[in-house]
């Protein structure tokens, strides 16, 4: 994400100002001391994080030692069985949240929030999604809209379709010479095939449903149930060689920041790339393209039925350790000073109902979209235990590499799938 500008002294006041106001747990006072966070940021991320927490640090005098790793999973569980916690973490997912939470690992947050409030001023969804047991033992610090189409206004004109296959009409009448009507990139290291799963998830909700995809994920149906299959199919029509621009290997060796790059092209490598609200920061790292030359419309409707139907995400945090500072860094995080600190940097929207100064046309769509939709269903692999999740990537891979072992390769979920149900 591109770093928060913007945040100096004025944001420190605006703290100090909140606090003072009793607007939570952390005292005008300074608190000092430090608070151990653990992250995957990285890069422009962890710029952009640290750059928000200045304004927390100066009002608190709280020193906030951040380390980010690629194996958030493996790090946490391994602190579980050795009692070497960060007070304050990212978490995987709502999925392995829930593991955490089941094995006493996570605090309680009604120690650190004033949950009453905090449940007012957020997205419903979100708040379910970090509530085990009926204690809450997450929050979203920032959220994302996926399944959006993204392209290029300057190369197609044609306007938002009207349904998927009024999608396939204006494709074929847009696209010229060599250019295809999608972009893909599922390379992400050790995640790679992710790019992937949000497609199947975007198919199964739109053509089957909000009860089939509860179904699903609640692991109610089999991998290799007709819904299930039908959306890997349709995913199959995606990625044939001339639907996706450099064909099936194209797609497994590009980054999936990469992946928009080809819509800046002139004449354009594609129309369409499906991918979520964080993606404008990758347009303009990696693509080098400005703003102006990117616009989006929302995933098309598939059965007339669930049209409207969404899906979300956010990046979850919990408390590990019970101290002062890390009950003050939650409260930081969820409020209104540091969420609108967060969207005005761009790329991310907030949970927090009460946010709504966005930085741009873009962003407000987004975030409409995420206040309006008729369905909102969270991303199903974020909600899927570790092993399965890796499972379902790894699948994504296999079946672009190969489509016709489509039978084997949803066979082979299914066994996951039991694995992950006995674990239970």
């Amino acid at each position: 994400m591109t770093t928060l500008t913007n945040l100096g002294r004025s944001a420190a006041l605006l703290l100090t100002a909140g606090l003072l106001m009793g607007c939570g747990s952390v005292d005008a006072k300074p608190i000092g001391g430090t608070v151990r966070v653990l992250a995957t940021w990285q890069g422009a991320e962890r710029q952009a994080f640290m750059k928000l927490l200045e304004p927390f640090e100066q009002a608190t005098g709280i020193k906030v030692e951040y380390q980010s790793t690629n194996d958030l999973s493996g790090q946490l569980w391994k602190g579980v069985a050795t009692g070497d916690l960060p007070d304050v973490s990212g978490l995987p997912g709502p999925g392995e949240m829930r593991e955490f939470a089941k094995a006493g690992a996570l605090v309680d947050l009604t120690k650190a929030l004033d949950v009453a409030r905090y449940k007012r001023e957020t997205a419903p969804a979100f708040v379910d999604l970090a509530t085990v047991d009926d204690k809450l033992v997450g929050v979203f610090t920032k959220s994302t809209v996926k399944g959006l189409v993204w392209f290029n206004p300057k190369q197609y004109t044609l306007g938002a379709p009207a349904s998927w296959d009024d999608l396939a009409r204006k494709a074929s009448i847009a696209a010229r010479g060599a250019t295809k009507t999608w972009c893909l990139g599922l390379e992400s290291g050790q995640a790679s095939g992710w790019p992937g799963t949000d497609w199947i998830e975007d198919i199964v909700l739109h053509q089957s449903g909000p009860e089939v995809y509860d179904d699903w994920v609640a692991w109610k149906i089999s991998w290799s149930s007709p819904a299930i299959k039908t959306a890997f199919e349709t995913f199959g029509e995606v990625i044939k060689a001339e639907q996706v621009f450099g064909g099936r290997s194209g797609a497994l060796g590009t980054a999936f920041g990469d992946a928009g790059t080809p819509l800046f092209d002139d004449p354009a490598g594609c129309l369409f790339l499906h991918q979520a609200s964080f993606m404008t920061s990758f347009f303009r790292s990696n693509s080098g393209a400005p703003d102006g030359e990117y616009d989006f419309f929302p995933f098309p409707t598939m059965n007339p039925r669930y049209s409207g139907s969404l899906i979300a995400a956010g990046d979850l945090f919990g408390m590990f350790r019970d101290t002062p500072q890390a009950r003050a860094l939650m409260q930081y995080l969820v409020g209104r000073d540091a969420q609108s600190l967060l969207v005005k940097s761009g790329g991310a929207l907030s949970a927090n109902l009460s946010v709504t100064d966005y930085p741009d046309d873009i962003a407000k769509r987004e975030a409409a979209l995420l206040q309006t939709a008729s369905v909102v269903r969270f991303d199903a692999s974020d909600l899927m235990p570790d092993a399965l999740n890796e499972a379902f990537t790894r699948a994504l891979i296999d079946y672009t590499r190969d489509p016709a072992a489509l039978d084997d390769i949803l066979a082979g979920l299914d066994v996951a799938q039991d694995h992950a149900t006995q674990g239970r």
